[in-house]
């Protein structure tokens, strides 16, 4: 069973850039009566707006360990490299 710490489902951290926003989560896991196990979790989130509408939008990623934030890091990383260094005389539009 996951519960929230205190009494309201509130990130400790954010972080925010642009349209991009990371929060910290802090969670507790019971392990049985007598033990807890506290953790925290990192989710990801993109607010947009659709051309054609006017309603912002907001897509999230959950649940991300910390050992999961280095190899997040390194993909990106590669992605990015790709796209600034291997895709020579390709313009994209921004």
């Amino acid at each position: 069973m996951l519960k929230a710490t205190g009494s309201t489902n509130r990130p400790i951290q954010e972080y925010k850039i642009s349209n991009w926003r990371v929060s910290i989560w802090e969670n507790v896991k019971e392990i049985d009566e007598a033990s807890k196990v506290t953790y925290k979790t990192v989710s990801l989130s993109r607010s947009f707006k659709k051309k054609k509408e006017d309603i912002w939008r907001n897509e999230v990623i959950n649940n991300i360990r910390r050992q999961d934030l280095a190899k997040l890091r390194l993909i990106l990383n590669k992605a990015e490299e790709y796209l600034f260094f291997d895709n020579k005389g390709e313009e994209e539009d921004e």
